[in-house]
Formats: structure tokens, C-alpha cells, sequence
């Protein structure tokens, strides 16, 4: 039994000397947060996208991570101290699986068309369980056809279709939508549509409402449209695309004759061409009560600016369901026109730190609070 122990302890030390040295490579020090938080490299996984949490109890949990160019679904372990104990592929293989939801002990994984499911994950992170296929009914295209995927209060699998180009008038009920079905796959139904791209979404934790990121369209200069962060308090309702962006701008090739008052305009316009990506709600107690119930969302960086913004973290804070402030968090991972960081999902743990993944560095970091 004392071997057993000390080969766990050793194996951790080994870990924790392995994440100090990938850590070093890692200019940490360069990111700026608010006085009395701190990040730290949690663990290094390839191409990190969307996570997830399954079990967790007094021993600690799984956090599952999905991928968008590695093809691969990772799962860390880690303990009742939140360091993580060790890192497996639960999937590879898979066409842009960037999607990753956990319910009743199955994990739900998004692979473009299809919805995969993985069961009694847990019991089999060594030995991972062949797929289950929930779906494979949705759009093939690959431009915007990744999709981030999470279960809704009301116990359905929402989904989001993102428009197949930069700006086209595509089938409405097919693209540029946020659907929404049963566990098995069954009972499709749009939730929103006239939404360009979402890879992000939550509910808010008082109402149990659906708020959304979306990402404006390019090629109209370094300053339009704005990203968007939506609220969508019922379902049916249009926010735009391809007529409208950021509730107020008629698009120059389909805007004519369209007036932005029949849309939905966005609860806060974001940075343009932030490609806002993950987002959640401050849940835990960690932070200081100002944080609670507000919005963290991670801004993976333009691609198409002559000057590059965003690659942080930023929040927007509310007033019951009315947006009244979006400011910087956690910034660094852009040095003038260098970027070493992406962030793209945050996550808040049990302990109430948070999580942030990076999918170009490759990690994910966890940033805590201490008074």
C-alpha cells in the first residue's frame, strides 16, 4: 500500500515539475489582471477549445476539452487540490470536434454534421468507448461549421449553425441559426436565427435565459460591424444576419430595403472583428461579489485588422438582463502585432477560479483570487 502511495506522490511530483517547466515557456508574466488575481498554467493540451465539466465530488473531477484542428477530445483528471493528475484522448480522429457537453455520465462531443456521444466516459478515460451517433443531420460545410454545444436548463442540446460563407443569404432554417434538440437527437427546433456565427453561449443564472456571442462579418474595414453579445430571453427571435449587424448597420450587398428595427439588436456591442468565442457567467464565490452572475468572455483575436486587437479575456457586467459595462479582465496575450496567446473559452470551476483555454499556446490556465 505504501508503494501504491508513493508511486501516486511521485507520479504527482513528476506532473508538477513537468507543468512548472512548460509554464516557464510561457510569458505568464505578461498578463494583466485585475489586483488580487493570479494565472497559472493549469495544464498544457493540444489545440484547446470548448471544455466542459463531468463528475465532480469531495475527490475532484474531469474537465473534458475539445480540439479544432488536433481532431481529438482530451480529458484531464484532477484532484481534491484542483491540480490536475493526468491528461488522456478520449477521441481522435473526428473532423473539427470543437463542441463538448457532459450529461448523466455520457459525454457529447460536435464533429461538424454530427453529434457523437461517449458513454459512462469516466469509468472508460483509459479505454474510451466507441461513439454513439446522436445525430448527423446537420450542415457539412466546413466554413463556420464547427460548433460549440452545451445543455440548456430545460434538459435539450442546443446547437448553433454557422453561415456556410462571410455573407450570404443562406436557407434560414439550415444555416446562420442556434438550434436546439432532445438527448437522443430527436425533436430539432430553432431556438435563434440571423445569427452569423456563435461559438459561445450560457444561461443566465437568475432567469435560466440563453445569451450568446456571435461574430460580425469582414471585410468592411478594421472598425465594422461589431461582434455581439446577444440575449435571447424567448425563442424565434432574428438578430440580423445577413441584413443587419450589430442592431444598427444595414449590410451593403443584402441590407436593402431591410430596416435593422426588425431585428434583434445586441444586449452589448463588442470589439469588431474580436472573434468572441467562449463566454459564461461568473457563478463561483471565489471572486469578489462584483464578479457574480456577470459575463466573462473570451475574444480570440482578429485575423483580418491592419492593427491586431482583442486575444483577452473581457466582461461585461449587467444590471439584471440589461448590459451596462464591457471592459478588459485579462490582457497580454498580445504584444503589439505578436500574439502567443488565443484565448478561446473560459469555464469556472467548483472552487469558483477560472479556467481559460488557449488554443493557440496550447494550454489552459486557471486564474484564482486571493484577498
Amino acid at each position: 500500500m505504501r508503494r501504491i502511495d508513493f508511486a501516486a506522490g511521485f507520479a504527482l511530483v513528476l506532473a508538477s515539475i513537468a507543468t512548472a517547466l512548460a509554464a516557464a515557456e510561457l510569458p505568464l508574466e505578461r498578463i494583466s489582471l485585475p489586483p488580487g488575481f493570479t494565472i497559472e498554467l493549469w495544464a498544457r493540451v493540444d489545440n484547446a477549445r470548448q471544455m466542459t465539466l463531468g463528475r465532480h465530488d469531495d475527490r475532484g473531477g474531469t474537465l473534458f476539452v475539445g480540439s479544432m484542428h488536433a481532431g481529438k477530445v482530451h480529458a484531464l483528471s484532477y484532484g481534491a487540490d484542483y491540480r490536475v493528475r493526468g491528461v488522456s484522448v478520449v477521441a481522435s480522429g473526428l473532423q473539427r470536434p470543437v463542441g463538448v457537453a457532459y450529461r448523466q455520465g455520457s459525454l457529447y462531443v460536435s464533429a461538424v454534421n454530427r453529434i457523437l456521444r461517449y458513454d459512462d466516459i469516466e469509468r472508460r478515460l483509459a479505454d474510451p468507448p466507441a461513439a454513439a451517433l446522436v445525430t448527423d443531420r446537420l450542415p457539412g460545410e466546413t466554413h463556420h461549421g464547427w460548433k460549440f454545444i452545451a445543455f440548456g436548463p430545460d434538459g435539450k442540446l442546443y446547437v448553433p449553425v454557422g453561415a456556410p460563407c462571410n455573407i450570404c443569404e443562406p436557407d434560414p432554417q439550415r444555416y446562420a441559426n442556434i438550434l436546439r434538440m432532445a438527448a437522443d437527437g430527436s425533436a430539432m427546433e430553432l431556438v435563434a436565427s440571423g445569427v452569423r456565427n456563435s461559438v459561445g453561449f450560457d444561461w443566465q443564472p437568475q432567469t435560466g435565459e440563453l445569451w450568446f456571442t456571435d461574430n460580425g462579418r469582414d471585410l468592411l474595414g478594421d472598425d465594422l460591424p461589431a461582434d455581439e453579445l446577444n440575449h435571447a430571453p424567448r425563442a424565434g427571435m432574428n438578430f440580423g444576419y445577413p441584413y443587419c449587424h450589430g442592431g444598427d448597420l444595414p449590410d451593403p450587398e443584402f441590407g436593402a430595403g431591410r430596416n435593422c428595427r426588425e431585428f434583434a439588436a445586441p444586449a452589448q456591442k463588442l470589439a469588431p472583428h474580436a472573434a468572441a468565442l467562449g463566454m459564461r457567467f461568473y457563478t463561483g464565490t471565489m471572486f469578489p461579489p462584483e464578479y457574480r452572475n456577470q459575463i466573462f468572455i473570451a475574444e480570440h483575436g482578429s485575423w483580418n485588422r491592419s492593427k491586431k486587437i482583442s486575444y483577452r479575456i473581457t466582461l461585461v457586467r449587467l444590471q439584471g438582463s440589461r448590459a451596462v459595462a464591457y471592459e478588459t479582465f485579462a490582457s497580454g496575450w498580445l504584444a503589439g502585432e505578436s500574439a502567443w496567446g488565443r484565448p478561446a473559452d473560459v469555464l469556472v470551476l467548483p472552487d469558483g477560479s477560472l479556467l481559460v483555454a488557449d488554443d493557440h499556446a496550447g494550454a489552459i490556465y486557471r486564474i484564482t483570487y486571493r484577498r
